[in-house]
């Protein structure tokens, strides 16, 4: 699967992409990630691509056409690739739409806004999915990028070691525990649960359940 991502700050990725899951995911070549920055795309000889909104307001806009070319560079002669809009007012982002996204693309864009958001013209160009990670406001749509394909990621073939290591495909909750069976701290004892040392798998299952 190969994520494309439209952003101003490109090495805001590498950190958390250098680590863990994604990180095996990129050396056993599951997905490959490139970077399209708005900046390598506008005539200013200054590389701005902000400017003042029309009608007044505070901050700043992305303008409309580096952000444009940038997105018809990464978009080229594909016939079948999800382009992804950020935004707090957008559908919430769901394990259901990460699934769909494996299932049926190769070729996934993040557009990747900031400061007070990109000239919405260029939603009427291109055809994209609004989609927000949750009922708040971030600095730019970078973590927001970083979260949809993470969530993506493991849901491809061969990344994690078993797809039943999916928590929504397992019976799982939210307290889990490891040795030592008692831990003590500041003289009080913490056991785990009986019925995780029972071995009796059907009730150990519906305490998981209950504790979901």
């Amino acid at each position: 699967m190969h994520f494309h991502i439209v952003t101003l700050f490109p090495e805001s990725f590498l950190s958390y992409l250098s680590t863990s899951i994604l990180s095996r995911a990129l050396e056993k070549k599951k997905i490959k990630v490139s970077y399209y920055n708005p900046r390598d795309f506008t005539a200013d000889k200054h590389k701005r691509v902000d400017h003042r909104p029309y009608g007044g307001g505070p901050g700043m806009v992305l303008e409309a056409e580096s952000v444009i070319k940038a997105i018809a560079k990464a978009k080229g002669k594909k016939r079948k690739v999800k382009i992804i809009f950020f935004t707090p007012s957008g559908v919430s982002f769901t394990n259901a739409y990460a699934e769909e996204l494996v299932k049926k693309y190769k070729d996934v864009i993040f557009v990747c806004g900031h400061y007070e958001g990109v000239d919405a013209r260029i939603k009427k160009i291109f055809s994209m999915d609004a989609i927000s990670v949750g009922p708040y406001v971030l600095t730019g749509g970078e973590l927001a990028a970083l979260i949809v394909m993470d969530a993506t990621t493991r849901r491809i073939s061969g990344v994690i070691g078993k797809y039943e290591s999916l928590e929504e495909e397992r019976i799982a909750s939210s307290d889990v525990y490891t040795r030592p069976e008692i831990l003590v701290y500041k003289r009080k004892k913490y056991r785990v649960p009986k019925v995780l040392l029972s071995g009796n798998h059907k009730e150990i299952d519906a305490w998981r359940m209950d504790k979901k």
